[in-house]
């Protein structure tokens, strides 16, 4: 599902962004540029942002 129409950035690609180490939306908005523009998207990403860190471990945050 589109989250970010303004740059055309999906649920998945978020997901992705999360297990590749992003932890925060300030992390998810450098890499993807999600909530930069409108920032309407910006609850919704970060509502994705903490349901994936609740379903696996972030092992980036550990070392």
């Amino acid at each position: 599902m589109y989250v970010c129409l303004c740059h055309a950035i999906t649920d998945t690609q978020i997901k992705n962004a999360v297990s590749q180490g992003d932890s925060s939306l300030a992390d998810v908005k450098k890499r993807l540029g999600v909530a930069a523009q409108c920032g309407k998207c910006a609850r919704m990403a970060v509502q994705i942002i903490q349901n994936q860190l609740e379903r696996e471990p972030n092992y980036y945050e550990v070392a």
